[in-house]
């Protein structure tokens, strides 16, 4: 390479100084920025972003003050209340077979702990001799007692006739009282009130239920029957052969003497049921010493 002379030099730098010193005033001026763009402010929050679609929940921005540990999830909406809906009987849903009632227990009956005693109360002795008094015929039984029902009589008799010439079929096993009352009950009404109306004498009673170990028929408490406190019955014979059966539609004169027995009966007995008190008794008059509050009586 050739060395370059300083007249050379000069040629070359001459041109050079002359196009810096043209540029100068050029490069010096700042250009001007055109209205139309806006100019960016710092710490200036971005373009809003477009809205999310309507059936998407937008969370709610985290409180400034919030702790920094892992947040609670929240509480679920409370859901409305469901309508309760009418609890339909399994009896009476069909194809399902109905459930047989189921039996109530007898309610405990201070009577059936009654247990005899090594000797007769002097009360039984007695009631015994006023039987006697009154013509009535009757033998002593063994003492009845079931634990798992209730049943008790310390102390029954088997009664034969309800006096001097008044029979009762078949024999019947009461408690003393309830004895000594039937027999006075014939006695002083039965037998007037069968003279008075048929002009006869009153010859048997056939009785249709006394001593039964059994419960009420609506369950519950125990019958009085099951204390041989109660006596059913049924038929009234007449010397001269007559019968006049307890029921719904007797004839007229039977009506009227059974009308008179069964009023007269409220009173000597603490019950008293019969025709059209209920199904259970529409053959039968019910007479028992059932024990009530203030001596009351029960008659239908």
């Amino acid at each position: 390479m050739a060395a370059l002379t300083f007249p050379g030099f000069y040629r070359l730098a001459l041109p050079l100084a002359a196009a810096m010193l043209l540029a100068g005033p050029v490069l010096a001026k700042a250009p001007k920025l055109p209205e139309s763009v806006p100019v960016p402010e710092l710490n200036q929050p971005g373009p809003t972003p477009e809205p999310e679609p309507a059936d998407v929940p937008v969370p709610e921005p985290r409180p400034t003050n919030a702790p920094s540990g892992p947040s609670e999830p929240p509480a679920a909406a409370p859901m409305p209340a469901e309508k309760p809906t009418q609890a339909v009987p399994p009896a009476s849903a069909p194809g399902l077979p109905e459930k047989p009632p189921q039996e109530k227990k007898p309610l405990p009956d201070p009577r059936s702990a009654s247990i005899p005693a090594g000797e007769m109360p002097e009360e039984e002795l007695a009631c015994r001799r006023r039987l006697k008094s009154l013509g009535v015929d009757f033998e002593e039984h063994k003492a009845e007692r079931d634990q798992e029902i209730g049943c008790s009589i310390p102390y029954p008799i088997t009664l034969k006739t309800l006096g001097k010439s008044v029979a009762i079929t078949p024999a019947t096993e009461l408690n003393c009282a309830m004895a000594e009352a039937s027999a006075r009950f014939v006695a002083d009404v039965v037998q007037p009130v069968a003279k008075a109306e048929f002009s006869a004498d009153l010859k048997s009673i056939g009785q249709a239920s006394a001593f039964v170990c059994r419960p009420r028929h609506n369950g519950g408490k125990l019958s009085e029957h099951a204390f041989g406190n109660a006596l059913d019955i049924a038929t009234f014979t007449l010397s001269d052969g007559k019968k006049i059966e307890v029921g719904p539609a007797p004839p007229e004169k039977d009506a009227k003497f059974l009308n008179a027995v069964r009023k007269a009966a409220c009173g000597p007995f603490k019950t008293v049921l019969g025709p059209g008190s209920d199904a259970d008794h529409s053959l039968h008059f019910h007479f028992d010493l059932e024990p009530r509050r203030h001596g009351g009586t029960f008659c239908q």
